[in-house]
């Protein structure tokens, strides 16, 4: 596969590192690239326990782009599981529905514990999310180990390592897990992504915890670090609806004041070429003041020209008419 890819561009950089530490699979994870293409890895996931998906192992695909990991990744689970639609990209604030949202310090490790922390939560909406009851999920849950990919030649049933209670996490594990906490889902509506925030603030950590135990002082770095990230996005929600209110007006200012630039600059480069055509010798003619002329009363002076013109014809008439009256009466 190396000798396909150019090495020295970032993302085949980064993917291969990725996949040299992804290479053996953990208890909770594990995710590779296919053979024949480095931007498309198929991963495996642990249903998290004390949640309608203990014991069941989920099966998935990302997809990455050529501009990884400048743009993010596209997200697909394959296994039904009632919590994320099957064959659909799901929503995350680290996958490709929100690339505003996405940071180049998160990675495929990243995703895959952000998947698991976030399976036990409600969809709330949010674009490939569904609501199973929970005896369903649990029904699914056993199912799942029956999954088979014939893609990358997988089976559910021997993917992950088994559980043991001595298992302990990896320096690697901890900074992905750090980060993911850092993920939120992105609901469809206004309302749904309030409500997904507010269950942010609310949501137990216990669900990123599932392979190792905090000491009771990061417990409470913990709780603080979460309750200080639902207020700076709830904060943030609020500058950017006043913000979005305001922006078409200044853009219609903006646009205004571009056009009103751009006529008096071409005036300007029309009245340049028409000083340069004119002869150096040409005199220089005295402008001639203007005179303003008072039309107002144009039309009153018009009327009454028109009325005593008319009352002269009518007292010629009467004139004309007594002098052939008189005639007559002699006759």
């Amino acid at each position: 596969m190396e000798n396909k890819y150019n090495l020295r561009s970032p993302a085949v950089k980064r993917l291969m590192k990725e996949a040299a530490e992804l290479r053996d699979p953990t208890e909770h994870y594990h995710a590779q690239p296919l053979e024949d293409n480095l931007f498309e890895w198929h991963f495996s996931v642990r249903g998290p326990p004390d949640s309608d998906f203990n014991g069941g192992v989920y099966h998935g695909r990302i997809v990455l782009p050529p501009e990884y990991p400048m743009k993010p990744p596209s997200i697909i689970l394959l296994t039904p599981n009632g919590r994320f639609e099957v064959g659909k990209k799901i929503c995350l604030s680290i996958s490709g529905h929100h690339p505003e949202t996405w940071q180049p310090s998160w990675s495929i490790r990243t995703a895959l514990i952000a998947i698991i922390g976030f399976m036990p939560t409600k969809g709330e909406g949010a674009i490939g999310s569904l609501d199973y009851t929970p005896e369903e999920r649990r029904t699914l849950a056993k199912r799942s180990q029956e999954f088979y990919c014939e893609t990358c030649d997988c089976s559910m049933r021997s993917a992950l390592l088994a559980l043991t209670l001595n298992s302990k996490p990896s320096a690697e594990d901890h900074k992905a897990k750090e980060l993911a906490q850092q993920i939120n889902f992105k609901a469809d509506s206004m309302l749904s992504m309030q409500t997904s925030e507010n269950g942010s603030a609310d949501r137990d950590p216990s669900a990123f915890n599932q392979w190792d135990t905090f000491s009771s002082e990061d417990q409470e770095a913990l709780d603080q670090l979460l309750s200080e990230q639902a207020e700076t996005s709830q904060s943030t929600e609020i500058e950017g609806s006043l913000s979005s209110k305001t922006s078409s007006t200044f853009n219609a200012q903006q646009h205004c004041r571009k056009r009103q630039h751009s006529s008096l600059t071409l005036q300007q480069n029309l009245q340049a070429q028409t000083d340069s055509r004119e002869p150096a010798h040409r005199p220089v003619s005295t402008p001639v003041p203007y005179q303003p002329q008072d039309e107002r009363h144009a039309g009153p002076v018009l009327l009454i020209v028109v009325l005593t013109l008319a009352l002269a014809a009518l007292i010629f008439r009467r004139i004309f008419l007594a002098q052939n009256f008189k005639f007559d009466y002699e006759l």
